[in-house]
């Protein structure tokens, strides 16, 4: 257990100042842990269907990431491609035909 991390960072809670809000934060080795408040009655259902959470949490972690990282490369097209002079269909054919006379 060499590459375990853990943080413990207590609060004071501002809504309830007797009341004391402890986030912890696990890191093994190359993952960290991280969590969701969800209502209870979904955890429930969860539960009464089962529904693992983790997996279920990476795949949407990893959905978001993929659709940000392609929005933000669209938008990186759309800047490049206002830069770019125009180049006419048949420059582009004739570079094509250069291409695999080589």
């Amino acid at each position: 257990m060499d590459n375990v991390n853990i943080w413990v960072n207590p609060m004071v809670n501002l809504f309830k100042p007797s009341m004391k809000i402890i986030f912890v934060v696990i890191c093994v080795g190359d993952y960290v842990v991280i969590g969701a408040k969800i209502p209870r009655e979904t955890k429930k259902l969860m539960d009464e269907l089962g529904i693992k959470p983790g997996p279920l949490i990476r795949r949407a972690v990893n959905e978001e990431i993929r659709r940000r990282l392609l929005s933000r490369l669209e938008e990186e097209a759309r800047e490049l491609s206002s830069e770019l002079p125009y180049i006419s269909d048949e420059e582009i054919a004739e570079l094509i035909r250069e291409d695999r006379g080589r």
